[in-house]
Order: C-alpha cells, then structure tokens, then sequence
C-alpha cells in the first residue's frame, strides 16, 4: 500500500481537523487540532472582562488586538450567575471569573473551556476575599464562626471559599447557618451592615471601605488560598476556527495587560477603579495597596490540582456528580500565555 510522504499526511490530519459546519457557520477546529495562526478578517469574538478591556486602552495593547484584525464585542458582564446565562443565549463567548463558575457550567449542562489562568504572587498575604464581621458579631477567628449566619452562594467563588473555610475550622454546615445570598455589587457588604449576616466573604480591596461605611464592622483573614482567576469560554467557541485564532491572540495580549497592570498599578486605578468602577481616587488608590501583583503560571498543573479538590469539596458538599477538571481546560493555550509573559511566568508552589 502507497504510504503519503510525511508533509503531505501531515497536512491532511490538519485538514481533516477542520470540518466545514455548512454555509452560515464557521468552520470547526477539533480540541485536539493546534490552534490556528491566522486570524480570518474581520474575527470577531464577544468577552466580558471589563478590568482588561480598562487595560487594554490605557495601556494601548488594544492595538494589538486591531492590527491582528480582531473585533472585540465588550460585554459589561464578570462572575459565574451572569457569564453562565449569557452563554445559555448565545450572546458571549468568553467571560473573566474565578474557578468555580466553570464547574458550576458543567454541573448545569453548560460546556466550557479555562482558556487562561493567572494567579497571585504571594496569595495568602494577598488574599481575594477576607471574612467581613457585621458589627457585634463576635467573630475574631475562623472558630468563632460556629453558630453564626454567613452569606452563601452555590455557584460562585465565595461559596465554595466558605466551605474550605469550615473545613479549616473543622466545622460542618450543621454548624452554621448559611444564608443564599448570590454576591453582586455590595450585596454582602449591605447584608453584614444590616446584619442579616454575621458573616461574610468580601472583597479585601473593599474591607476598608465596608468599615467605614459601617462602624463596628471588621474582617479576618481566611490563610486560605482563594486567587485563582481564568478566562473561561464556551466550547463551540473554541471549537470555531475562527475565534479561536482570535482568542489565541487575546491570551497572549490579555497576559501582557496584567502584566501592566503590576508596572503601573496608577494608571490601572484610574482606567478601571475610577472610570469603571466608580470609585474615588483615595478609595482607588486603596484597593491599589492591597491588591496582589498578577502572574502567568507556566503550567496549569497546580491550578488544575487545587481546582481539582474544590470540586470534590462541592460534589461532596453540595451533592452533586464528580468531575474530572481536566475535561473543563483548553491546555492548548496554556504555553500561547506562557509566552506573552516570557520570564515572568511563576513556577513550583507560587503557581
């Protein structure tokens, strides 16, 4: 039997991964294809990541978006409720959020892809999110959380945090009383000022702004990790030659913007904090202290790890289906935001 030459079998497997999806769709790439390096003309893609796109145009990296020829369709869309809806009506393809709305998506019949992940610098000193205390609560440790009302949201970062919080403190749920309440703008703050909440995981950019607004109130650090952070996407996206061209060029472009934002945390408070957010610029300028230098891994092994336990966590906790995590990342991407960030990636324990 008459064997191809290596370049032409190589050229037909690359064919073969790419299979026309009839006239109006574009055509799909297989998970296990190499991305594509060209970018079609007029590549368009739909992302809610409202802080890099701050970035993007303080920064002028947006230009290197346009150069590629990649239209970005901005959405003023972050955390698992909001993405995982929009993606039910097509109306985004990727959104910026913490690890769990991805296991949530897969628990809910949604399919997703991690197409990016970063991470903090020395997470446990710079933590996301601290236990906001409501005035006369009591609590001064994590064993002073037995008894008490703490805020709870299934599908987000901050519930699953609470219940590594409880295991910390060797603590059931049957211990506490937690309180549905799905965390969006300063929901959690306003319950722990009301104190329809003893307790409840906040922001730590926010901590001095919730003791001020209410006095009395206080926080404790959880010593748990919790700066886990990725692009997420869904899966026919990815699966669409043409977007995912356009996103491999968004990952390398979006690890340079957090890379920036470390460079030149000012510029960062101002474009976004200020602009977007709202806030003051000594408000801004807050955040901006305690907020923790971004990194690139340059694997996804030990995210993969962490988030790996969280979802045994919940399966166990909220009794759903085990998941293999490693079903819900794109590594595809892994070494296109490795690159982007050059020697300033993260390696062992840091990662």
């Amino acid at each position: 039997m008459r064997t191809l030459p290596r370049a032409a079998a190589a050229a037909v497997t690359a064919l073969l991964a790419l299979t026309a999806c009839g006239d109006d769709a574009g055509t799909t790439l297989e998970l296990t294809a190499a991305l594509p390096d060209q970018v079609a003309d007029g590549a368009e893609i739909r992302i809610g990541d409202p802080a890099i796109q701050a970035i993007l145009g303080a920064s002028g990296l947006d230009k290197e978006l346009t150069d590629a020829g990649i239209s970005v369709e901005w959405a003023n869309i972050s955390g698992g409720p909001q993405s995982i809806q929009a993606f039910r009506g097509d109306k985004l393809d990727c959104s910026a959020v913490a690890d769990i709305p991805s296991l949530f998506a897969a628990w809910t019949g949604t399919s997703t892809k991690i197409v990016f992940q970063s991470v903090i610098v020395d997470p446990i000193n710079n933590p996301i999110y601290q236990l906001g205390v409501a005035p006369g609560a009591g609590v001064r440790e994590l064993a002073d959380l037995r008894g008490k009302k703490i805020a709870y949201s299934a599908g987000q970062a901050q519930g699953a945090l609470v219940l590594r919080v409880l295991q910390k403190a060797g603590l059931t749920r049957d211990d506490v009383t937690l309180v549905e309440l799905t965390s969006t703008g300063d929901s959690y703050v306003t319950a722990l000022g009301s104190q329809a909440v003893d307790v409840a995981p906040i922001g730590a950019a926010n901590v001095k702004i919730y003791k001020g607004k209410y006095p009395g109130g206080s926080a404790i650090l959880t010593g748990i990790r919790d700066d886990a952070s990725t692009l997420y996407c869904l899966t026919k996206s990815v699966q669409d030659a043409e977007k995912a061209a356009a996103l491999k060029v968004y990952v390398g472009v979006r690890a340079k913007a957090l890379l920036w934002q470390n460079a030149n945390p000012d510029g960062y408070a101002q474009a976004y904090l200020q602009k977007v957010q709202g806030l003051s610029a000594a408000d801004a300028q807050d955040v901006v202290a305690v907020d923790g230098k971004k990194a690139i891994p340059a694997t996804w092994d030990n995210a993969l790890t962490r988030l790996q336990a969280t979802a045994d966590l919940l399966a166990e906790q909220q009794d759903r289906d085990k998941l293999d995590v490693s079903t819900l990342v794109d590594r595809r991407f892994e070494p296109v935001e490795a690159a982007a960030a050059g020697s300033d990636v993260v390696s062992g324990d840091a990662a």
